[in-house]
């Protein structure tokens, strides 16, 4: 998934929404450069409203009510049980690709640690995915740099997934 991409938006907002009725300015919040989540990728206020309202769209979220508070009213968002079932398979599913770790799979961690969820078994199944890749690059000729910077780039992941698996486990 990209930097800009509409579903990894989506399935943040949802895993956020996930942890309970909340409302977009909270999610914005936390998806601000500065903020718990936005350190990892951030997602500008008008992204992440549209990325809720598709949510709504497609029935993995919905409008519960008014947070209660001054200020402007703001709705407040529950997940569905599609919306929880399609987080849950999100955040237990290990990325495609290497450069997918960078955003995608650290996105999956914070999310997994907000809910309180072991980052242990995605990290395992992750190692697993990449350990092809990791096989492969073994067979690259050492003097090709492009080849020896894709073999340390994976063998730099499979580190950084052990020592997560460990500590989590």
């Amino acid at each position: 998934m990209t930097r800009n991409d509409p579903a990894l938006a989506e399935m943040v907002c949802l895993a956020l929404v996930a942890e309970g009725p909340t409302h977009g300015w909270a999610i914005s919040g936390l998806l601000a450069p500065d903020g718990e989540i936005g350190r990892i990728w951030s997602l500008s206020r008008p992204l992440t409203y549209r990325a809720l309202e598709q949510l709504v769209s497609d029935g993995q979220i919905v409008k519960i009510g008014t947070a209660p508070g001054s200020g402007r009213s703001r709705t407040l968002l529950d997940v569905t049980t599609a919306g929880r079932e399609n987080s849950s398979e999100w955040l237990d599913a290990p990325v495609e690709l290497p450069k997918d770790v960078r955003t995608e799979l650290l996105l999956k961690f914070a999310c997994r640690t907000r809910a309180g969820r072991s980052l242990h078994p995605l990290a395992l199944r992750q190692r697993e995915k990449f350990a092809p890749l990791i096989d492969e690059s073994a067979k690259v000729d050492a003097s090709h740099f492009v080849g020896v910077w894709r073999r340390e780039h994976l063998l730099a992941i499979d580190r950084f997934l052990e020592i997560v698996s460990l500590e989590s486990s």
